[in-house]
């Protein structure tokens, strides 16, 4: 047993050895902090990323529902449409109603339904494409019908055109 203190120098010398762990503990609390911010950051680049692909197979499917509808539009009235809404409710050549489109879809990059068109010499909407200037993620693998989206610098390069289709001047 070592040698008896008054009361007051054996609270300094706990003090001061609480003192010099409590600043490891600090330092180890930092460190473990700043390992977590590292991660938590690197797990939100991740997640965005997953996201903005998760639009793009979006956009990809929404403008080909597009494409498909502005065909089907075009082979049914023997001309291309001149407004989205036309696509959703129209009378063809029997005086049948027919919906070419469910709905009218928001762009997946922008959340708005605004779209570019590609016009036909006669103003008659023959493609859609996305309004958004980012660059896209995906850059090749496209399906056959998309395959002219390789390399594209931005999403309003995407363009679901109808292609082959002879152009109607009234």
């Amino acid at each position: 047993m070592g040698p008896i203190l008054p009361i007051g120098e054996a609270l300094a010398a706990k003090k001061a050895n609480t003192t010099q762990e409590g600043g490891f503990t600090y330092l180890g609390m930092l460190a473990l902090l700043m390992v977590l911010l590292l991660w938590s950051g690197a797990a939100m680049e991740v997640s965005q990323t997953m996201l903005r692909r998760d639009k793009e197979a979006e956009l990809l499917f929404i403008g080909n529902q597009y494409r498909l509808a502005i065909t089907s539009f075009y082979l049914s009235m023997g001309r291309f449409p001149t407004t989205l809404e036309e696509l959703l409710n129209s009378t063809p050549k029997a005086d049948q109603p027919r919906r070419f489109l469910r709905r009218i879809y928001r762009d997946p990059m922008t959340g708005k339904a605004d779209w570019g068109f590609v016009r036909n010499p006669s103003g008659g909407i023959q493609g859609i494409y996305s309004l958004s200037t980012l660059t896209p993620i995906k850059q090749s693998k496209f399906e056959t019908i998309d395959s002219a989206f390789t390399g594209s610098l931005k999403y309003s390069d995407w363009k679901f055109v109808i292609s082959g289709a002879p152009v109607i001047t009234r």
